[in-house]
Order: structure tokens, then C-alpha cells, then sequence
């Protein structure tokens, strides 16, 4: 973990298939803990589709700054995509979808 960013590891794994998906059709992912937190955050994760990084970069939002800088909850606070659910009262681990 590099930088002084905000998130947990499926806001992280989002955000890098969010770049890696760009302009594939009909792609969407949802990466999220289920005990409804992911790091230090009250988001569970992030979904993101093919136009996710698109739409930041047309905004001047650009998400390999926030990559590099592990700070994927403040992009999604920008561009939308976090799953808030609040404590769930489970721990069945990740899910990835």
C-alpha cells in the first residue's frame, strides 16, 4: 500500500478493473466485503462498468492518480459506485462478481 488515500481492497479492485474494463460493453463488477466495510470506510466496496473510468476522465477526474495513491474511496465519492450498507452482521468474506 502505497500513498495516504482512503479505501479498503475491493474499493482498490474496483477502481483497477474499473481502468482495465474501459469501453468493453456490457460489463459491470461489483467487488464488496460482506460484513458491510472495506478498510477504514463506511463503504462496503464499489460497482463499476465500462463507462465508469470514462465518465471520471471526462469529469478531469483521473483514476490512475487515485490508484497510485490508494485513495479509491474519495474517487468514488466523486464519481459515484460505493455499496453503503452499514454493519450486516455476517463475515462470509468477499464477494466478487
Amino acid at each position: 500500500v502505497s500513498g495516504k488515500g482512503l479505501g479498503g481492497r475491493n474499493q482498490h479492485l474496483a477502481l483497477y478493473l474499473a481502468t482495465k474494463i474501459c469501453c468493453k460493453k456490457n460489463i459491470t463488477i461489483l467487488c464488496a466485503g460482506t460484513d458491510g466495510t472495506d478498510g477504514p470506510t463506511d463503504a462496503a466496496g464499489a460497482v463499476v462498468d465500462y463507462e465508469t473510468a470514462t465518465k471520471a476522465v471526462e469529469k478531469g477526474i483521473d483514476p490512475n492518480h487515485y490508484l497510485s495513491n490508494c485513495d479509491s474511496y474519495r474517487f468514488f465519492q466523486q464519481v459515484g459506485g460505493h455499496i453503503i450498507t452499514g454493519n450486516t452482521g455476517t463475515n462470509v468474506m468477499d464477494i466478487i462478481v
